[in-house]
């Protein structure tokens, strides 16, 4: 009998407060669930273990420990691209996770050949996975078990990796762990017992990075003891040897994220999401404006500088972005207005009764005063576009719906730029 004939046969399944809705998956070592929070009412992805998985006499203990620690992580990482642990319960012989309900399914559907993803989705998914696992090491966490299977899509570009249990696993746990996994992605220092940095992981997602890209792994063979010997010593094929079409500059980034020196990979997932963002420009569709631009123009604001990422890419998608043409308009004075607008990219000029009061740089903000006074009032000046500009437009219905912290970070970013120009004002009056 099926797992999902057997559940058919008991619709009143329930697992501690979660009453189970459907099966979503079954594992080696666990059955996820989509289950429903009888006290909140909230949907989320239920993970049980059985007993004869912690009963294994051979990999018991390390299913054991791997299910602990990540149960351990329950409402400690929150971050928009990792899946949150929202509760956890662990017993002598059995247990169960509740997490985020991710419904996009994983990566691994898109590693044949015949089902890649656009180029530049997957530079996109990889830019975003940089700043999640950035935030976890952070957070004194290197997960060591990077694949595709275990980065979920939430929607279009938007990863939530998952399965964070062999983050704390001994080396000796580790080594045992990758014998019964996939080995096809750990680091040479994960193979030969070495110190494990945020290095490993770069190195994993690298090759979750190269799989997508081309279809294939960079080392693949019939034995375990082969692979062993191509991670640790043979050079993989460049991406566009594998896909026509790939830029010199994807094959670098790529492959230098998967170099055998920990060392000479990037100093830090920073200088590698930087590199995936400038990879980006040459392959996304003309005219588009990519997650990754919008985040880094946010990141160089200096009031935003320090902010959670989750506040940055709340601010990165409740924005209307886009371009504008050099000589357009983008408001004029006395015309109503209740949205204000951040200029990313390019400069703009304000004139008010055809007199030029300021320049405007990429970073500040603009039309703030209408959005800040009650009633509609009238825009206090106009703003002409002096180069070509990528923008972003903030309305009132959109701010509402923030997060009070984030809306708190943007309020004190606008009260900053509105003292630096009364400032120049103040300047400029005395001169």
């Amino acid at each position: 009998m099926t797992e999902e004939a057997k559940f058919e046969l008991d619709l009143s399944l329930q697992v501690g407060k979660y009453d189970i809705q459907k099966l979503l998956g079954k594992g080696a070592t666990g059955t996820v669930y989509l289950a429903r929070d009888t006290f909140s009412g909230k949907e989320v992805a239920l993970k049980t273990i059985e007993p004869e998985v912690f009963r294994d006499p051979e990999f018991g203990l390390v299913y054991r420990a791997q299910f602990l620690n990540e149960a351990s992580l329950a409402g400690k990482l929150r971050h928009p691209h990792i899946v949150s642990i929202l509760d956890a319960v662990v017993q002598e012989d059995s247990g169960h996770i509740a997490m985020d309900l991710v419904t996009g399914g994983d990566l691994s559907q898109h590693v044949d050949p015949q089902r890649l993803l656009p180029v530049a989705d997957v530079l996109q998914i990889g830019f975003k996975c940089c700043g999640a696992l950035d935030y976890a090491f952070k957070e004194g966490i290197v997960h060591r078990d990077l694949k595709p299977a275990n980065i979920m899509l939430a929607q279009g570009t938007d990863p939530k990796i998952a399965d964070f249990g062999a983050a704390y696993l001994r080396k000796t746990q580790v080594v045992q762990v990758a014998s019964m996994g996939s080995p096809f992605y750990m680091s040479p220092e994960q193979i030969s017992g070495g110190e494990l940095t945020f290095h490993t992981d770069m190195y994993s997602l690298g090759v979750v990075l190269y799989e997508l890209l081309t279809g294939r792994r960079p080392f693949v063979a019939d034995s375990i003891e082969s692979l062993v010997d191509q991670i640790l010593n043979a050079t993989p094929a460049a991406p566009s040897s594998l896909r026509p079409g790939l830029s010199d500059e994807i094959d670098s980034t790529v492959l230098r994220a998967i170099k055998k020196n920990p060392e000479h990979r990037y100093a830090s997932w920073v200088d590698f999401e930087q590199e995936l963002s400038n990879a980006c420009e040459g392959v996304k569709p003309a005219g588009s404006v990519v997650d990754s631009e919008k985040y880094l123009a946010l990141k160089k604001v200096e009031m935003l500088s320090g902010v959670p990422d989750y506040v940055l890419w709340e601010l990165v998608r409740a924005g209307r972005w886009s371009r504008i043409d050099k000589g357009r308009t983008l408001v004029r004075e006395n015309d109503p207005g209740q949205s204000f607008f951040f200029l990313a990219q390019g400069q703009a000029k304000v004139v008010k009764s055809e007199r030029l009061l300021n320049v405007l740089n990429p970073g500040e903000y603009y039309g703030e005063m209408a959005y800040l006074w009650s009633g509609k009032p009238p825009r206090q000046a106009t703003v002409e576009s002096m180069t070509d500009l990528l923008i972003a437009e903030y309305d009132s219905a959109g701010v509402e719906q923030m997060a009070v912290e984030t809306q708190l970070h943007l309020m004190r970013s606008l009260a900053r730029n509105l003292a630096d120009r009364l400032a120049l004002a103040n300047t400029r009056l005395i001169r």
